[in-house]
């Protein structure tokens, strides 16, 4: 059991892609976490161990280490940097009392920058400033420093938090100095940013004799020993088989036990025989603990206060599936096996909201991207289900409508500035600022609706040849203004079910742009292709070629087709419409309308 004094709790936090993982594998190797034959040690984004953070290159949900340097045992939180997942921050923030704030040395502070050091600061944590990725060509150092000084300058609570430390690092080779150096390439380690952590984070401030206090900030599920808890303890001390009070977040006490008691090293959990405040351990017994709890002395119990977590902007429906293709390709496709796994999912997830809608739910979260995570993850799962297109959730202030609002920013090549500009007009953007960044590309900042940028990103990649950096973050509120103006073309709509031939393909690629190819099952109803045109075109796709006992060079050639495109899940929930829906099964995305019947469709449209 360590004294508060040898224990630092430290958050990692930064814009993303600035580098906070990878300065963490640094940590993590440099302090001998790993023996030499473990396989760590030649990984990198150690921390992001779910399938998605790998594929997506992005950190999805917060995780806690810990590691040795000297007396000293330092706890680092690992937490996302996009605005869709700081649900994952907000949480998390609270086991800390300092953070390592990563800036890139060309970008400089970004939005998410701007959003996690508020939180920081608000909760009066110490930041540490660590300037990243100072190898970089286009590296604009001096100008860095002095955005992150007017940061501070604007977000800082009281005096003394205008004065930090600054540090330089290369945290890909795993380098850092106090100053900035002459030369990168001289060898040199981390030890600066271990020094400032020991340093210039301060310890816990914790009561060690009072009786038991800690929040639930995580949860973790093992078939072998079933929920952990994990939390900081903000006072007395723990043990295992120790009688503890769980205080729910509506004040009702449940007497529980804790069983086992795990701290952590490295990437894993050991179990421990006691550990004392300030630490951050993870505890299994009380099945009935959730995100925002406090698990108290069972003779004196205290409860902290709850988790507060910004609301939802974006939701969307999702229901089990309803097509003719139902229950061939997915293992759970019922309402109550959906439900059940969504009721699983809100006790991880604190930014998450789930309701019920007749048959299905109304899923609200961050951002699309947080919505779409959670929807790839239940694909892979075995699940199969439909979902709608996502709507913003609106509140009421004062008896008037109010939507949600964000801060945009875009950084694109001069010759595709007015194509960006061209399509953030049509959604009722409004520019604040504009600047050349030293790159040579054009840096604007907007303010636009949060339903301006449902299918905004893929259209800007279009636009700009896939070049595009852009960010946006919640700005707050305004009152609900227009229906914005459909920017998409109508669908190719199959109108008869079967099997798609080339023959029928080629006659329909000749109206718009195809998103199947041949030998593919359709139903009536399924969206096929986009049309070259506003309105909708239905088209059989399944008609085969008749045959004749008349021969003709010119007609027995092979048909030539254009290789379809094929939609990935975040451009099908970009593609659809309020009358359009998305059924996703473990194999496959089908694009559809709400109403498969061409007739209902037609009485529907007149209404």
């Amino acid at each position: 059991m360590k004294e508060p004094k040898y224990i630092r709790n430290v958050a990692i936090i930064a814009h993303v892609d600035h580098g906070k993982t990878t300065i963490l594998d640094g940590l993590l190797k440099q302090s001998n976490t790993f023996r030499d034959n473990q396989a760590e040690m030649s990984q990198t984004l150690i921390m992001d161990s779910g399938d998605q953070e790998h594929e997506r290159g992005i950190t999805i949900t917060a995780k806690q280490t810990s590691i040795y340097h000297g007396d000293y045992k330092i706890n680092i939180i690992d937490t996302p940097g996009h605005a869709d997942f700081s649900g994952e921050v907000e949480r998390t923030l609270n086991m800390a009392d300092g953070v390592l704030l990563i800036v890139d040395a060309q970008e400089g502070p970004m939005p998410q920058t701007k959003f996690v050091l508020s939180k920081a600061l608000e909760l009066g944590l110490k930041p540490v400033v660590v300037i990243n990725k100072i190898d970089k060509p286009s590296r604009r150092i001096e100008e860095v420093e002095d955005e992150i000084a007017d940061l501070f300058l604007e977000l800082a609570v009281d005096d003394s938090q205008l004065h930090y430390p600054v540090y330089f690092s290369i945290g890909r080779e795993g380098k850092a100095w106090e100053s900035l150096p002459d030369n990168t390439s001289e060898h040199v380690d981390l030890s600066p940013i271990f020094a400032s952590i020991i340093n210039d984070i301060p310890a816990p401030q914790v009561d060690t004799t009072g009786t038991l206090q800690l929040l639930v900030t995580s949860l973790q599920y093992d078939s072998f020993l079933g929920k952990y808890a994990i939390g900081r303890i903000t006072r007395g001390s723990l043990k295992p088989r120790q009688p503890v009070m769980l205080i729910k977040s509506d004040g009702k006490q449940i007497s529980s036990q804790i069983d086992k008691l795990f701290g952590y090293r490295g990437l894993s959990r050991e179990e421990i025989t006691g550990a004392g405040a300030g630490d951050i351990v993870a505890l299994t017994g009380i099945s009935e603990a959730h995100i925002g709890e406090t698990i108290a002395d069972r003779e004196n119990p205290e409860a902290l206060p709850v988790l507060e977590v910004e609301a939802p902007t974006l939701s969307m429906y999702l229901g089990p599936n309803t097509s003719p293709m139902k229950g061939k390709e997915g293992e759970f496709n019922t309402s109550r096996q959906i439900g059940d796994r969504l009721k699983q999912e809100l006790e991880t997830n604190v930014a998450l909201r789930v309701e019920e809608d007749g048959i299905g739910f109304v899923v609200s979260g961050r951002g699309e991207l947080h919505l779409s995570v959670l929807i790839e993850t239940l694909r892979r799962e075995g699940f199969e289900f439909e979902v709608g297109r996502p709507q913003v959730v609106t509140i009421k202030e004062d008896g008037i409508v109010k939507e949600p609002v964000e801060d945009l920013l875009v950084e694109v090549a001069p010759e595709f500035f007015g194509a960006v500009s061209q399509e953030l007009g049509a959604r009722r953007a409004e520019m604040v600022k504009q600047e050349q960044t030293s790159g040579g590309n054009t840096r604007t900042e907007y303010i636009l609706p949060t339903r301006a940028l449902i299918g905004l990103r893929n259209l800007l990649l279009t636009a700009t040849k896939g070049t595009v950096v852009m960010n946006s973050l919640p700005r707050g509120y305004q009152p609900m203004g227009s229906k914005l103006q459909k920017t998409r073309n109508g669908a190719l709509v199959a109108t008869d079910p079967g099997v798609t031939t080339p023959y029928a393909l080629e006659m329909a690629e000749s109206r718009g742009e195809l998103f199947v190819g041949p030998g593919t099952n359709v139903y009536r109803g399924m969206i096929v292709g986009m049309y070259q045109r506003h309105d909708d075109l239905e088209i059989n796709v399944c008609k085969a070629k008749h045959l004749t006992n008349m021969r003709s060079s010119s007609s027995d050639g092979t048909v030539q087709l254009t290789p379809f495109t094929d939609l990935s899940l975040e451009q099908c929930i970009d593609f659809i419409e309020d009358d359009e829906l998305l059924e996703v099964t473990p194999k496959s995305l089908r694009l559809r309308k709400r109403q498969l019947d061409p007739n209902l469709r037609k009485r529907a449209a007149k209404q």
